[in-house]
């Protein structure tokens, strides 16, 4: 029998600098396809064609007010703010610790200061907008996700390299 992975910490880098004791959570990015039933003459139901990538977001929350992110408000560039979550899951079975990575590009969406109330505490929450992906487990990538360039790379193979030849990009 095996236990799992658990999230034993972690680490949020917001362009380079460590906010490590200052980021409290992280929502990291739900991957979700875009589907469209299609059923034709000769089907005998409905299937889901796939139309690519929804929309990515990373939500996150730090502990207190942050000027950095406020200098980043309004940034013009798609992905003008890089941010990377480093976190060290652990299994308690074996004690094995893995670095699971999640680099991401974008700018953001909101910034919710909260309600100001003395004495509270007064989270920062901050929801990013992004235009890259990339998961790495121990190194190795595992799915990259690049909307601006066309590139979407699971397990080492580029799903849109042949489209991209097509429309000669």
């Amino acid at each position: 029998m095996a236990l799992p992975r658990k999230l034993k910490n972690f680490n949020l880098f917001v362009d380079g600098e460590s906010f490590a004791g200052v980021t409290t959570e992280v929502v990291l990015p739900k991957l979700t396809r875009k589907m469209e039933e299609y059923r034709g003459g000769g089907m005998n139901g409905p299937v889901d064609t796939d139309q690519g990538s929804e929309k990515l977001e990373l939500e996150w929350t730090c502990g207190g007010h942050v000027r950095a992110i406020y200098q980043q408000w309004g940034a013009s560039r798609a992905d003008a703010v890089l941010l990377r979550f480093a976190g060290a899951y652990q299994r308690d079975d074996t004690g094995e610790v893995t670095a699971v990575e999640v680099v991401v590009r974008g700018r953001h969406s909101e910034i919710d200061p909260g309600t100001a109330k003395v004495g509270d505490e007064q989270p920062l929450k901050v929801k990013s907008s992004l235009s890259y992906y990339k998961l790495i487990e121990d190194g190795q990538v595992i799915v990259e996700i690049d909307l601006l360039n066309m590139v979407e790379v699971v397990g080492g193979v580029d799903r849109l390299e042949e489209q991209r030849r097509a429309i000669g990009l």
